[in-house]
């Protein structure tokens, strides 16, 4: 009798298709061509909807998988923090930045292997998605500015980066100081 392996379903699929978008959008932010910024622009677009349509669409089929709730953070993950790298080592966004972003999603994941050992799951909280829908709008932001250079949209992508980074922070400690009183 042979073992059965998990089927991956539609939903996990296209959490796996933004984990490739991911690596690809971070390998066109380093060709130094307007026609790559766009590509990169284009991709990371692709993966921030498809955040919101895998999930969206496993809860409402009911294709809910352990395999799809670890990979959808992961994806998530890799599509923002190789954004940021990029914008990073570009010298676009400070380092700090990228540092506190890298530094609250340690801090959480910890928090979460933490609690995870002790088979208690917490759900992404509304400060957590708000985080994350900022994050993604300035990079949405500053990608698109990369294209067209103008003074407004640089500082438009500049506030809703420091509002993403302060909701970083409130979101952080407030999944810390949550999952703490578990533990």
């Amino acid at each position: 009798m042979s073992k059965s392996t998990p089927k991956i379903n539609g939903p996990t699929w296209l959490t796996i298709a933004r984990m490739v978008l991911a690596v690809v959008f971070f390998i066109f932010m380093f060709i130094p061509n307007t026609w790559a910024r766009i590509v990169a622009l284009v991709l990371f677009v692709l993966g921030a909807v498809t955040d919101k349509i895998d999930g969206k669409w496993a809860r409402t089929q009911n294709m809910v998988t352990d395999l799809g709730a670890f990979l959808d953070p992961l994806a998530d993950k890799m599509l923002v923090n190789l954004a940021f790298l990029a914008l990073t080592v570009m010298n676009i966004v400070p380092v700090w930045v990228f540092a506190v972003i890298l530094v609250r999603d340690f801090a959480v994941d910890g928090m979460r292997m933490m609690l995870a050992r002790k088979c208690i799951t917490v759900a992404a909280s509304f400060l957590g998605k708000l985080k994350t829908t900022f994050q993604m709008m300035a990079l949405i932001i500053i990608l698109l500015n990369m294209i067209v250079d103008a003074e407004w949209l640089a500082v438009i992508g500049d506030v809703t980066l420091y509002i993403a980074v302060a909701l970083t922070v409130v979101s952080g400690t407030d999944y810390i100081v949550k999952a703490w009183h578990k533990i």
